[in-house]
């Protein structure tokens, strides 16, 4: 995207570059050294091509000829910033609005299919797609570049790069995908951008709050499924297995961002994540404060998604007759979210009401969930369909 100032050209010709690796490499050329350079080689040659190919062609040569004089592009503090943050950060230009910011970044810098975005955007795939497009015609448009930018720009952009960089986490978490439920690979990934912003804001109460939520929530990752790749609930888990070394470096984000101001919605949600990886057992959480923090952060995101929350752990705190008066309410606006119906079935199944649970686990599978919770929530409706 640097080189040739064209979106579209520099996605196109990158996956040019790995569909010709997966065909030569190890059938008629070795495995590079560097394999990642000869990515980015060979797709820079197939962009000089098709430009060469392109009747705007010679303005085009001129313009490259001329970036590759000046040298490689700096921020005001003479320092270049990582090229993926980069990238995140052109995609989170303000030209953009927000849905386009996450949605673009989701798809190059994640490399999540349109399908897995939508997801995440409780819409359909083709406006998904849609979206996408437009995003990428603003950019050329707008001319937006993706080169290396400094701190100051950081801070103006943050908001949205958080946003987006929660989005990898949480596909990572629970992804879509038919292959695996817990992506590991893009937890790695959020982690690690969450990491760079807190080193790259020192002080920004959000950012701390995010990689503190992050961490203590990947910090179950190795206990979240079974042998079958089926999920496992929160009170089923072995805590023991446990990674107490992420908890260790969340907690201690969580302290710096308490250190620095008041918690926003991040740094709440870190908090609730933090009660539960303190808790010595599920019986033994702090379930009354967990529903004071869940009332602490309504006020600050007061959507359905977080009253549903705040049911569910009202059904732990005062019990599930509690929980499910609370849920009731939220139906019309969270008909299409499996979260719901199947969180509702978990209650009726604990009041014993086992065919309205049902139906409610048969409403969960009509929201189409990914393959792995499909199957969980087939387990947990078939137990109840075949008795005691």
């Amino acid at each position: 995207m640097r080189d040739f100032g064209d979106l579209e050209l520099a996605e196109d010709c990158a996956q040019e570059a790995f569909v010709q690796a997966s065909e030569t490499w190890g059938v008629t050329v070795e495995v590079p050294d560097r394999p990642g350079a000869w990515l980015t080689t060979t797709a820079r040659r197939k962009a000089l091509d098709r430009v060469r190919r392109a009747s705007s062609y010679k303005t085009k040569l001129e313009e490259l000829e001329t970036r590759a004089k000046r040298g490689p592009e700096r921020s005001k503090a003479g320092e270049l910033v990582d090229e993926q943050l980069a990238l995140l950060l052109g995609c989170c230009h303000p030209a953009l609005n927000l849905e386009a910011q996450v949605a673009l970044t989701l798809r190059l810098v994640a490399g999540l299919t349109t399908q897995q975005i939508a997801s995440a955007f409780l819409v359909d795939e083709p406006t998904m797609g849609k979206r996408i497009t437009r995003a990428k015609e603003k950019i050329r448009a707008a001319a937006i570049s993706f080169g290396p930018v400094d701190r100051d720009v950081l801070a103006d952009r943050v908001g949205a790069v958080r946003h987006v960089i929660y989005l990898i986490f949480t596909e990572g978490h629970a992804s879509r995908s038919e292959d695996e439920f817990v992506r590991g690979d893009l937890c790695d990934e959020a982690a690690w951008l969450a990491s760079l912003l807190i080193e790259l804001l020192e002080t920004d109460v959000e950012s701390y709050g995010l990689h503190a939520l992050i961490l203590l929530t990947d910090a179950r990752r190795a206990t979240r499924i079974d042998d079958d790749g089926i999920p496992i609930l929160l009170e089923d888990q072995d805590r023991t297995q446990w990674d107490r070394d992420k908890i260790a470096a969340g907690l201690a984000s969580l302290a710096r961002a308490r250190e620095i101001g008041r918690l926003g919605t991040f740094g709440l949600q870190a908090l609730l994540a933090s009660l539960h990886a303190v808790a010595s057992s599920f019986e033994e959480t702090d379930w009354p404060r967990i529903v004071r923090t869940y009332d602490l952060l309504f006020e600050l995101d007061p959507s359905a998604v977080v009253a549903l929350n705040r049911a569910v752990a009202l059904s732990f705190s005062d019990g599930p007759a509690v929980g499910l008066a609370a849920i009731e309410p939220l139906r019309p606006h969270l008909d299409g979210y499996v979260y719901l119906h199947s969180a509702r079935a978990e209650l009726l199944r604990r009041l014993d009401r086992a065919a309205e649970a049902v139906a409610s686990y048969e409403q969960a599978l009509a929201c189409n969930p990914p393959e792995a919770e499909r199957r969980f929530i087939e387990r947990r409706r078939d137990g109840l369909l075949d008795g005691p």
